[in-house]
């Protein structure tokens, strides 16, 4: 069965365009600074949604901090200042 010159034409004209979007994915993943900045800008939201989410479980709904969170912070506050006051003894 032989193609008409008009089939063959589209046939041609089909394939550039898929050379074409190939040619197009291959240049997407070699741009090195867009892949990087796309990065980086995917970091960023995922460290605002988890800071958004430590602040929610930090805080009351009034915004206050909650007691415990106070409560851990002063432990770790004087610990450190044990630590601190037992090196210098030495």
């Amino acid at each position: 069965m032989s193609k008409t010159p008009e089939e063959i034409q589209a046939d041609i004209e089909l394939q550039r365009e898929q050379l074409a979007g190939t040619v197009d994915q291959l240049t997407q993943k070699l741009d090195v600074k867009a892949n990087a900045k796309a990065k980086v800008d995917d970091v960023k939201a995922q460290a605002q949604v988890r800071a958004a989410e430590v602040k929610d479980r930090a805080t009351t709904d009034e915004g206050k901090p909650r007691p415990e969170v106070i409560g851990i912070a002063a432990a770790v506050v004087v610990g450190l200042g044990l630590v601190i006051w037992l090196r210098r003894r030495r």
